[in-house]
């Protein structure tokens, strides 16, 4: 291993004003239409507005955030699926879109994903030996006659049966078939694997099982996580760091125990009151008022004042900068100015 790679005091992943935006041109129908006075235009979906993070090795940093927010788009970016509009990409502090050669193959093999759906994710028509042994023979990781063998430590390590591997995907649950995806990704010896809704379609006994995984692999493994999810009970479980993200931006950015206990943002604090509680008593369930904003139309100024209860004239107007309102916490809200 390389000295980059034992380096814990720099960022192994960072991101700087990260931005994707899908843009649907008018076709030629839309054109035709135009003549007659349709009045058509090119939309653009602002799905990611400019995010910056830093991930530090062996850390797990948890995406939050309503259906929508850019978050699962960014852990495409971030795993090299969908290239940024605009803005950087660093992967132990070089510019991804500058790597070439071994450094390139290093960073496409060391950020892998595992997606939300465990049964869509996997090829129906290959055998479990074929799903995960497949590419870590096809990278020069493995020899081909060490296959198996590869592959049936790869599921003991994720808790699965090494004699099913001639098995297909749709002869597992739900749980196993996400282990199957997990040991996939593990396949290609990751530094940093990026987890887009890992738990979300699984039963709460499994989330439970599959999360205890994750972190006896971080472990054993010394892996980073960003681990993308809209269960804000979850993400506790697991992460060291929190960020919300709304409308394609981080709002607030802060360790797991200060969020849920010293949250800032109003949003944050909408997303906490919603959670389920143990607490004996009645409890009132506050649901955040309205709905998230279209991206093809985003508000002016913060993107949140419409729903905010808290909302100033300013709020309409100005963007609030993401800024450090606390030792480690950053928040993006002009009620800070004003305190």
């Amino acid at each position: 291993m390389s000295a980059a790679e034992h380096d814990t005091a720099h960022p192994i992943l960072s991101l700087r004003q990260v931005e994707l935006r899908f843009v649907q041109h008018v076709d030629l129908a839309g054109r035709i239409a135009n003549l007659l006075g349709a009045g058509l235009k090119t939309q653009v979906v602002h799905a990611v507005a400019g995010v910056d993070l830093d991930v530090m090795p062996g850390e797990v940093i948890g995406i939050v955030g309503e259906s929508g927010c850019g978050k699962s788009t960014l852990g495409r970016i971030v795993s090299g699926i969908l290239p940024p509009t605009a803005g950087e990409v660093h992967y132990r502090g070089k510019p991804v879109r500058e790597l070439t050669g071994p450094q390139r193959r290093a960073y496409e093999l060391g950020v892998q994903m595992i997606f939300q759906d465990p049964y869509a994710s996997l090829n129906p028509r290959m055998r479990v030996r074929e799903i995960i042994g497949e590419a870590p023979v096809a990278h020069g990781l493995v020899r081909a006659r060490d296959k198996a063998e590869y592959v049936a430590g790869l599921m003991r390590q994720v808790g699965l049966d090494a004699s099913f591997s001639q098995r297909y995907p749709h002869q597992f649950s739900g749980g196993q078939r996400q282990r199957i995806g997990i040991a996939r990704a593990l396949a290609l010896k990751p530094s940093v694997i990026v987890c887009d809704e890992a738990v979300a379609a699984l039963d709460v006994s499994i989330q439970a099982q599959v999360l205890n995984l994750f972190e006896a692999l971080r472990a054993e493994l010394d892996l980073t996580y960003l681990f993308i999810s809209h269960n804000l009970s979850v993400v506790s479980h697991i992460s060291d760091r929190v960020a919300i993200m709304y409308l394609g931006r981080v709002v607030e950015l802060a360790p797991t125990d200060t969020v849920f206990r010293h949250a800032n943002h109003p949003y944050t604090q909408a997303l906490l009151k919603e959670l389920p509680t143990l607490k004996p008593g009645r409890r009132t369930y506050l649901p955040i008022k309205g709905e998230l904003p279209s991206p093809l139309d985003p508000p002016t100024g913060c993107a949140f004042h419409p729903r905010c209860p808290h909302a100033m004239p300013r709020c309409k107007t100005e963007r609030p900068l993401l800024k450090e309102v606390a030792p480690e916490q950053l928040s993006a809200c002009h009620l800070n100015d004003a305190a």
